[in-house]
């Protein structure tokens, strides 16, 4: 079974921007249950279909398979529930771990949060001047949710 262990948090300065270089991400999706979220997304020229499930802490089952960028883009415009979720993500090294800080655009404009994913749910990790409060928990921070209740309206 594939497995996803992230702990998220909020960005608290710029201090990450300094030598950050950012990929454009589309993103929709096709099922926002809370037993499972089944997500399109478009990475550069590259598609992808995830399907998770539900959280239990930082962890849940995580399914990815890459698929034709055109068909991607087909069912991003066609089947996906709007609005689409439009972000950069930057990946950024530190002590030891990537941190991935996604910095949205559209109806979420001026949210930027940082994810890291773990081996371990109770792995021990070093957190850079930059990050702020853990919203690992918090379900109005996970992508899907964002379709449904954009940043935009908080």
């Amino acid at each position: 079974m594939g497995k996803e262990i992230e702990k998220k948090f909020l960005i608290k300065n710029d201090e990450w921007r300094e030598g950050a270089k950012g990929t454009r991400y589309r993103q929709g999706y096709l099922s926002t249950v809370k037993e499972r979220t089944v997500r399109v997304r478009t990475i550069d020229d590259r598609g992808f279909l995830t399907i998770k499930g539900v959280n239990v802490g930082a962890v849940r089952a995580e399914y990815e398979y890459e698929i034709p960028a055109k068909d991607a883009d087909e069912m991003l415009t066609g089947l996906c529930e709007k609005p689409l979720i439009e972000k950069n993500r930057y990946k950024i090294s530190y002590k030891n771990l990537v941190w991935e800080i996604d910095e949205f655009f559209g109806d979420n404009n001026g949210l930027i949060v940082a994810e890291v994913e773990l081996t371990d749910e109770a792995q021990s990790i070093d957190l850079p001047s930059w990050v702020g409060e853990e919203v690992t928990g918090d379900p109005k921070y996970f992508n899907s949710s964002l379709i449904k209740n954009p940043y935009s309206k908080w």
